[in-house]
C-alpha cells in the first residue's frame, strides 16, 4: 500500500481535508477545510480573568486580520470567566470564535465549552500527569490506560457535540504522557499515535468536528510529525481526512522565530498541508498575524501547479517520514574548506557580495563567506533534461533561469541523480531567477527560509546560496540564521523562547531580551525561556539550560529537562542562570569581538 503524506514532492496540490465548522460562519465564524482558504489564528497574552485586557487584545487581534483567538483556561475559574469574555465581545459586535487552551485540568475543559467555539486538548496531559517514569506495559496494562483516558475525555466529546463546538487535538514534542514516552519514545510516532488515541473515542461517539496539531520548538522535528500524521490518516481511511492546524511552537523573536515559523509551516504549506496556521512569536500577538499573512503570500511563487509531465518518471529522493541527510562524498570547495559527506553545510556567497563582505570580517569572525559561486568547479544542470556529471566529486546545483521554483527544482536535481547514480553534493539556491526589483526584506527572509530550510529539512543540500535579500551583509548572516533555525550549524546562542498567554509568570518579552544581553556571546549553547511549565520541562529538553517561570515571582532553573533550582525571585533568576552556566563550564567571558560586524539579517 502507498504511504505518502501529499501526492508529489515536486508540484502542489492542497491535501482534500474534510470541513468542520467554528461557530456560527454566518456570524464571524469560520469554515475549516475542504477548499476554503487558509485560517490565521493567534493566542492572548494576558491573564484570562481580566476580562477588559481579554476583549481589548482580542478586538485588536481581529483588527489586524486574526480568525480565530485562543485564550488559555489553566483552572475552572479561568474558564468560567470566558463567559465574561465572550459576553463583552458580542456585545461590541465581534463574534471571532474563541479557542480555550486546556492543559491538566478536565474539570476546565468541561466549564470552557459551555461559552467558546473551540476547545484545544494536549492529549500528553489532559489525563495523565507527567512524571518521567520508567514502566514498561504489558498490552493488558496499557489497553486499561486506554480505558482510563477514555473515561476522562469522553464527557468533553459528549458535550462538544450536544452543544455544536469543535475541539483542536494537539500534541506537543516534549510534553507527551509517560505511557506514549515509554512504548514510543518522544519521538514523531509518539505525537502522532497519542493523537490518532484521542481521535479514535471521538469518533466512537460519531463527533468528527475536530482537528489536528502536532507542534514542536524544533522546525524538522515539526515537519515529520506532519507528514507521518497525514500519512497515518490516510492508511487509516478516506473519512479520516481531518482538517490539519500548523505550528512551530516557542520558535522564539525577531528573525530566529520568524526563520523558523518559515521552515517547518512553509514547508508543509508548499506541500498543499495546512487548513490554519499560526506563527508563536515572543512578539506582541498581532505581529503574528502580519507573519502569517506575509507567509501565505509568498507560497504560490514558491509551488508549481502545472507539470506539463515533467515529473512524472520521477522517484522520491528523500525519506518523509525520518530525517536523513542525503550521503555524498566530500569535495573541496578552496583548498581550505571542504562539503559534503559529513562536513557543516557550507555558506556561498557571490563575487559582488563577497566585494563588499569581505573587507569586513575580522580573525574568529563565525559569519563569514566560505566559498565565491563564480570560482566554484560546479555544474550547472536542468534537472528536467537528461544530463550527466563526469564524477561524483563535482558540485552540482540548478541552472538560473530553470522556470521551476526551486523546492521542486532541487528535489527534481536530487531524484534525477539518484536516478543516474550519482551522490554529488549539491548547493542549493534561494531563488533561480533574481527579479531587477529587490524583494522586501522582511519577504526575502521568509522566502529564503521557507526554500532553503525545506530542502535541507528533507536531507537535501551540502552548500547554500542566499541572494534574495538585497543587502549584502544582511544576506550572509540571513544564510547562517536559516542554517542554525534547521539545526544544521550552531554560530550563536540558540534560544527556544515561548509566546506570552495567560499563563505566562512574568514579561517574556522583557526577560528575553534580558537574558540575550547577557548570553548572546555563547556560540553553540542552548537556552530555553519558558513562561510556565506546562510544555516547560520535555519543549526543552534539548536545551542547556532552561528558565522557566514556577509562581508568581518565582524562577526554576534547569539542566536539559531536570530541574536544579527552584523558587529563585525574578530579579536575581538572570545572576543565577548566568552561575549556572558557569557552573556546567559553559560559559567564556563576552569579549569585544563578540559583536557582530555584519548586520543582522
Amino acid at each position: 500500500m502507498r504511504v505518502r503524506y501529499c501526492e508529489s514532492p515536486f508540484f502542489y496540490q492542497r491535501r482534500k481535508s474534510r470541513e468542520i465548522v467554528i461557530g456560527d460562519p454566518g456570524n464571524g465564524g469560520v469554515v475549516i477545510g475542504g477548499d476554503h482558504p487558509v485560517v490565521l489564528q493567534s493566542m492572548l497574552t494576558c491573564d484570562t480573568m481580566d476580562t477588559a485586557e481579554c476583549v481589548r487584545q482580542t478586538l485588536e487581534l481581529v483588527a489586524a486580520g486574526c480568525q480565530i483567538v485562543r485564550i488559555t483556561a489553566p483552572t475552572v475559574k479561568d474558564a468560567a470567566n470566558l463567559k465574561n469574555i465572550v459576553a463583552e465581545l458580542h456585545r461590541r459586535g465581534c463574534h471571532v470564535p474563541i479557542v480555550a487552551d486546556i492543559h491538566f485540568k478536565p474539570e476546565a475543559a468541561m466549564e470552557a465549552v459551555k461559552w467558546v467555539e473551540v476547545v484545544r486538548v494536549n492529549p500528553g496531559n489532559y489525563a495523565d500527569k507527567k512524571k518521567f517514569a520508567v514502566k514498561e506495559y504489558t498490552d493488558a496494562e496499557y489497553a486499561a490506560e486506554l480505558g482510563r483516558i477514555e473515561a476522562a475525555f469522553t464527557p468533553l466529546v459528549l458535550e462538544a457535540a450536544a452543544l455544536k463546538r469543535a475541539l483542536r487535538i494537539g500534541t506537543n514534542h516534549g510534553s507527551l504522557s509517560d505511557r506514549i514516552m515509554n512504548r514510543y519514545g518522544d519521538t514523531p510516532l509518539g505525537m502522532v499515535e497519542s493523537a490518532l488515541e484521542f481521535a479514535r473515542i471521538c469518533r466512537k461517539h460519531n463527533f468528527h468536528n475536530f482537528k489536528f496539531s502536532m507542534k514542536s520548538s524544533n522546525p524538522k522535528v515539526m515537519i515529520e510529525c506532519y507528514r507521518l500524521l497525514v500519512a497515518r490518516l490516510e492508511q487509516e481511511g478516506p473519512d479520516w481526512n481531518y482538517p490539519i492546524h500548523l505550528g512551530v511552537t516557542e520558535a522564539g523573536e525577531g528573525e530566529d522565530g520568524r526563520i523558523k515559523s518559515a521552515i517547518g509551516i512553509g514547508s508543509l504549506l508548499c506541500d498543499g498541508l495546512g487548513d490554519t496556521i499560526r506563527v508563536s512569536l515572543t512578539e506582541d500577538s498581532p505581529r503574528e498575524i502580519e507573519v502569517c499573512r506575509d507567509l501565505l503570500a509568498q507560497i504560490p511563487a514558491l509551488t508549481v501547479r502545472d507539470t506539463d509531465g515533467a515529473f512524472d518518471d520521477a522517484k522520491w529522493p528523500f525519506d518523509p517520514f525520518e530525517f536523513e541527510r542525503r550521503k555524498t562524498p566530500e569535495i573541496h570547495l578552496t583548498e581550505d574548506i571542504r562539503c559534503g559527506g559529513e562536513q557543516l553545510i557550507r555558506v556561498v556567497v557571490t563575487c559582488a557580495t563577497w566585494d563588499k563582505v569581505a573587507p569586513k570580517i575580522r580573525p574568529g569572525d563565525d559569519v563569514r563567506p566560505e566559498a565565491v559561486y563564480e570560482d566554484l568547479n560546479i555544474a550547472e544542470v536542468d534537472p528536467r533534461e537528461d544530463f550527466s556529471v563526469n564524477c561524483d566529486t563535482q558540485l552540482v546545483t540548478v541552472r538560473d533561469g530553470v522556470p521551476l521554483p526551486a523546492i521542486a527544482a532541487f528535489r527534481l536535481l536530487a531524484a534525477q541523480l539518484k536516478r543516474i547514480g550519482r551522490s554529488n553534493p549539491i548547493l542549493l539556491k534561494d531563488c533561480l531567477v533574481l527579479d531587477p526589483t529587490p524583494l522586501e526584506p522582511k519577504i526575502a527572509l521568509l522566502c529564503a527560509a521557507v526554500v532553503i530550510g525545506s530542502l535541507l529539512a528533507d536531507g537535501i543540500g551540502d552548500a547554500i546560496l542566499a541572494r534574495s535579500e538585497p543587502g549584502a551583509g544582511q544576506g550572509l548572516r540571513l544564510a547562517y540564521n536559516i542554517l542554525q533555525a534547521a539545526g544544521c550549524r550552531s554560530f550563536k546562542t540558540d534560544y527556544v523562547a515561548c509566546p506570552s498567554c495567560g499563563r505566562t509568570l512574568f514579561n517574556l518579552q522583557t526577560v528575553t531580551a534580558r537574558i540575550k544581553a547577557r548570553t548572546e556571546h555563547l556560540k553553540g549553547v542552548k537556552i530555553a525561556i519558558m513562561g510556565c511549565i506546562v510544555n516547560g520541562p520535555g519543549e526543552m529538553a534539548d536545551a542547556d539550560f532552561g528558565y522557566v517561570g514556577g509562581a508568581p515571582g518565582k524562577i526554576n532553573l534547569y539542566v536539559g529537562k531536570t530541574p536544579i533550582k527552584f523558587n529563585i525571585p525574578e530579579a536575581e533568576a538572570v545572576d543565577r542562570l548566568v552561575d549556572l552556566i558557569r557552573e556546567h563550564g559553559k560559559w567564556v567571558e563576552p569579549a569585544a569581538a563578540d559583536k557582530p560586524s555584519l548586520a543582522p539579517a
